[in-house]
């Protein structure tokens, strides 16, 4: 779950951009912690040769940056293409779209157990909205020999809404839609055994304020990352994404060797027993992202807002 942290906003590009070199390399947004090239949704079905022929002709040309690098392939078909190309052994992992107990094991027989990439799995199907088929997805991903190269558990918003027939109103964040439970839901499935999830995707350019309240909607249930889908949103999340003093200075104290098994800090009850995983998350953001000094409740109310 800790390694998780180091994805922050992760940029989806379509595969059939011109510039996959220049992001890859991480020339064109230098800040960028993680880029996503899709050849799924991103991607209509005519152009897929295209967004093919040109991941392929940009990978033997990714040069060491610290960049975390993932493609997001179309089926277990195009995984396999992907292997095969120069350069594969460049990429970070994969982003497997539509994963369900009954897919599964054909993306995993494509990869092989021991192929060196980390892996993201997206939940975006029907079948996300059953209790029954999420536990059995998980007792599968469990004992998965992959199991310790999986970084995530994404939550693909925009498909789980259409099974609804609904798209995100305009103002509004997921959390006022019917998906506000579903993510809840499967929050308690698989948070609890170890696997991170991640923020649903903010489609609107326009609300950067919107974009930062649902951030730390996300936050609130213990959700990290989010993919971006404009560059411009990366500084956004990733401003959410720091600490404040006050957290910084109380992980810091629970995690402490000296630290009594419970304790008043700012008005608060620490019990190191019961709080260590927050504090180890704590203080891995406060590395990666920074601490903040912004007042509580400067316009930081997780609470307001829809």
């Amino acid at each position: 779950m800790i390694r998780a942290l180091q994805l922050g906003a992760s940029l989806y590009l379509p595969a059939t951009r011109p510039d996959l070199v220049a992001v890859g390399n991480r020339d064109k947004y230098p800040a960028l912690r993680s880029v996503i090239f899709c050849t799924e949704d991103a991607v209509a079905g005519r152009d897929l040769p295209r967004a093919l022929d040109n991941l392929e002709a940009a990978l033997p040309r990714f040069e060491p940056a610290p960049l975390l690098r993932f493609v997001r392939p179309r089926s277990p078909a195009v995984l396999r293409r992907v292997l095969q190309m120069d350069g594969a052994r460049r990429l970070t992992g994969f982003v497997l779209p539509k994963v369900t107990r009954h897919n599964l094991g054909e993306y995993l027989a494509v990869l092989g157990p021991d192929a060196p990439f980390d892996l993201m799995v997206t939940l975006e199907t029907a079948e996300a909205f059953d209790p029954v088929e999420m536990a059995a997805l998980r007792a599968l991903l469990l004992a998965a020999p992959v199991r310790g190269r999986l970084l995530t558990l994404r939550i693909g918003g925009n498909d789980l809404l259409q099974h609804l027939g609904l798209r995100r109103p305009r103002g509004r964040s997921i959390y006022s839609t019917p998906l506000g439970l579903l993510i809840d839901q499967l929050v308690g499935t698989f948070r609890p055994h170890g696997f991170n999830l991640t923020g649903p995707v903010f489609e609107f350019l326009d609300r950067p304020a919107d974009l930062a309240r649902e951030v730390r909607k996300d936050l609130s249930r213990g959700l990290f990352g989010k993919a971006a889908v404009h560059p411009d949103q990366v500084r956004v999340i990733e401003a959410e994404y720091q600490v404040s003093g006050r957290d910084a200075a109380a992980a810091e104290r629970i995690l402490s060797d000296e630290a009594p098994a419970v304790f008043r800090l700012d008005d608060a009850m620490c019990e190191p027993a019961t709080h260590r995983a927050w504090a180890e998350i704590t203080r891995e953001r406060a590395r990666l992202y920074g601490v903040h000094d912004r007042c509580p409740g400067g316009g930081r109310d997780d609470q307001s807002g829809a």
